[in-house]
């Protein structure tokens, strides 16, 4: 079985793990305000601008749950969103771009490292890529600070619906190759539109799989 053929149990679970009243729990803009660590959490990484507020309201069907904004690097802060269960959704800030002071950018880049070396209930980071450009340079430090943090990570394309259907096909397998010389990635990527739902339900069912998976 393909790592992303995934079987009826995992689309139901998946759908069943997202289908609850996701709320906002907590906001973090230093170590020291991080909320305590229970059961796992999964964050959504990436460049400014790429969508991770569009598909956390897309994976949960919360139309404004996460907050979104047409103004790169809005999200300031770690964002944690729980629907009640073990599982926690964390909005990391973009990087890459931001409107905002050096200084203030330096101070989120310095809390995303910290959170992620020192959470250790963080299952996967979901970096977020857009399908129209592709790996860019912006997203390579980030590559490295996971892999120097062990932390398992997965590529996930937003933005499908741009591309045309004839060329994703190419643009998953050049992302999937650009990936393949770090060793921490997940060597498949998900492919997601937050406009259409594409590949939303994949995103669901791999969340699922992961959950089980630690459970062993």
């Amino acid at each position: 079985m393909a790592s992303n053929d995934f079987t009826r149990d995992e689309i139901e679970t998946g759908r069943k793990l997202f289908n609850v009243d996701w709320q906002f729990a907590a906001a973090a803009a230093t170590l020291e305000s991080l909320p305590k660590m229970r059961g796992v959490e999964i964050a959504f990484a990436g460049r400014s601008n790429v969508g991770k507020s569009s598909l956390i309201n897309a994976l949960t069907s919360r139309k404004a749950l996460a907050r979104t904004s047409r103004t790169p690097g809005r999200t300031q802060e770690l964002i944690f969103f729980n629907g009640g269960g073990e599982l926690t959704l964390v909005d990391m800030p973009g990087y890459g771009y931001a409107a905002a002071a050096k200084s203030k950018i330096a101070q989120w880049t310095d809390l995303i490292e910290r959170y992620l070396l020192g959470r250790a209930n963080l299952l996967r980071v979901y970096v977020l890529i857009d399908a129209r450009h592709g790996i860019k340079d912006t997203d390579v430090p980030t590559f490295k600070v996971l892999g120097s943090a062990a932390v398992s990570y997965q590529v996930v394309l937003t933005k499908t619906d741009e591309v045309k259907a004839a060329d994703l096909p190419k643009r998953i397998a050049e992302v999937e190759a650009g990936m393949a010389k770090y060793p921490s990635a997940f060597p498949t990527v998900l492919a997601t539109s937050s406009e259409t739902g594409a590949g939303l339900q994949d995103m669901r069912s791999a969340v699922a799989r992961l959950l089980a998976e630690r459970k062993g």
